[in-house]
């Protein structure tokens, strides 16, 4: 039997959470190396299992398929293509930047709100929704697939709940009950979404009699599974509307801000560039080839749903106050262009969203790890508390400059290359949805740098006056998110050699060609 790559590369760090959390409580600083360790061991996996793809080979690869539950048809069955290879190399790559940005977050406190913050839960819980959401991307069980989907809200609502923001300018009870508040409201969300799944999952299996993708997609192809036009529609609608909560997509979008806003930053980053692209992934993967017929059918309403997306986060994004909401807002715009790019069904427009998908990752892991430095200075999240900070701590302006040009798509790093792709894919087929979602890009250079401009520039604040710049360990954390944004940003082909032999199974998958450009004959 060869080795269970996939499997390993999930189990290391579920296995790395038990052993962090058994560490003695006295013993934080050691809980907190072992857990680098295992986020690293993690990452090396996750580096071999990218090399062995073959990006011209079989769709799913590195497959493994055991039984597990036998009279239900339940299989563990593991298998990535370049969307879900691309998406599990990334989250292996962010959780050491997690780690390392979070690295005093949990430490023990003074107030009287605080009482206790277990170092070695706090890391111990990180490492297990990395397990989850990695073995969420390999999973090609659709039953496996949900077991996750949900298990990985469990710790993300401790880690939000238990592990907040400690710049509030509250009461520490206000602060204790904003995020009891936040995290409950994440996890009612995606547990609605996810019930509501779990009655089309449920409905699949009736149809189908099986939850293996690789058994539903020879059954289409030999004709002998067939699905009506109305059973179809509503599977899908059960599917995508828990995708469109974690994604998140408007109108549903309403728990991330309050979620990032009270989240520690590395939690923020979990929360948006890892934990969210299980959402959009999931569209892709079971959305669009488990119901192709009705992912065509729902399009023009998904659309208009994206292009509120993008301009209604970005709007909100210019009007905020908190630097942490602000993040949050932008973010919903760019899962509005993801969305987008994802269901215009195009093949520019989905290798972009793939794309966005590790390059949003990226750029707001830089930008939002950089305002939590920033922030855990100062000790506020208000826009108006800053002034004049790069003249006392150029190294941390400049880094956080890069991190917002790169969210704002600047020519030259690596979110243009994808937010472009989208809005060619979009507008080669919807001209005026990709006209549209180009005020997008419009507004996301107001709201950051008007940001940098409010917070960086102008007279040097008191309060600002003797702020530090960045240490070592912050700059280890910054300058490699920096480096891969300006390297994918001019050399993107290593990544679009990957994704895009998937991003065509997935428009043979809904029976789609790119729309051809209209020329007239010469006269």
């Amino acid at each position: 039997m060869s080795f269970p790559l996939l499997t390993a590369t999930a189990a290391l760090p579920a296995i790395g959470a038990i052993a962090t959390a058994a560490v003695p409580a006295a013993r934080r600083t050691a809980a907190k190396w072992l857990a680098l360790l295992f986020s690293l061991a993690t990452l090396v996996l996750a580096g071999i299992a990218l090399a062995r793809f073959e990006p011209g080979g079989a769709r799913y690869q590195l497959t493994e398929s055991h039984a597990w539950i036998k009279d239900f048809g339940v299989r563990y069955e593991l298998g990535v293509d370049g969307i879900g290879v691309a998406l599990m190399a990334l989250t292996a790559l962010l959780i050491p930047f997690v780690i390392l940005a979070g690295w005093h977050d949990a430490d023990p406190l003074e107030t009287k709100s605080s009482r206790w913050r277990p170092t070695q839960g706090f890391f111990a819980l990180i490492l297990m929704v990395e397990a989850m959401v990695i073995l969420s991307f390999e999973a090609t069980d659709v039953f496996l697939f949900y077991i996750l989907f949900e298990a990985m809200l469990i710790p993300m609502y401790f880690l939000i709940g238990g592990f907040g923001d400690r710049a509030h300018t509250g009461s520490d009870e206000n602060a204790a009950a904003q995020r009891s508040y936040a995290a409950v409201k994440f996890l009612l969300y995606n547990l609605v979404g996810g019930l509501i799944m779990l009655a089309a999952v449920i409905g699949l299996y009736v149809v189908a009699g099986t939850f293996s993708l690789s058994e539903i997609a020879e059954a289409r192809a030999n004709g002998s599974l067939s699905m009506a036009t109305g059973t179809e529609r509503w599977l899908f609608l059960g599917f995508f509307f828990a995708f469109a909560v974690k994604a998140p997509l408007w109108p549903l979008h309403t728990w991330l801000p309050n979620a990032m806003g009270e989240a520690t930053s590395p939690v923020a980053v979990l929360i948006t560039a890892v934990v969210d692209k299980v959402g959009t992934f999931a569209m892709l993967r079971f959305c669009l080839q488990l119901f192709p017929e009705a992912s065509k059918w729902a399009t023009p309403v998904i659309i208009v749903l994206a292009l509120i997306s993008i301009v209604y986060g970005a709007l909100l994004a210019v009007g905020q106050r908190d630097i942490k909401r602000l993040i949050a807002y932008a973010s919903i715009s760019h899962f509005g262009f993801i969305i987008l790019g994802i269901f215009a069904m195009t093949s520019q427009g989905q290798s972009g969203a793939t794309l966005y998908m590790v390059n949003h990752g990226i750029s707001t892991a830089a930008l939002m790890l950089v305002a939590g430095f920033l922030i855990t200075r100062r000790g506020s999240r208000l826009i108006a508390d800053y002034g004049g900070v790069q003249k006392v701590a150029p190294v941390l302006a400049g880094t956080f400059l890069i991190g917002g040009l790169a969210t704002l798509s600047l020519p030259g790093l690596a979110p243009f290359v994808s937010e472009f792709l989208v809005l060619v894919g979009t507008f080669s087929a919807y001209p005026a949805a990709g006209i549209v979602a180009t005020t997008g890009i419009v507004l996301a250079a107001l709201y950051v740098l008007v940001l940098y401009q409010r917070t960086m520039t102008g007279p040097v604040k008191a309060e600002v006056q003797g702020m530090a710049d960045l240490k070592v360990r912050e700059l280890v954390v910054v300058l490699p998110l920096i480096a891969l944004l300006l390297f994918l940003g001019v050399y993107p082909k290593p990544l679009t050699e990957i994704v895009n032999p998937a991003v065509q199974h997935t428009m043979s998958d809904v029976q789609k060609k790119d729309p051809q450009p209209e020329v007239e004959a010469a006269k």
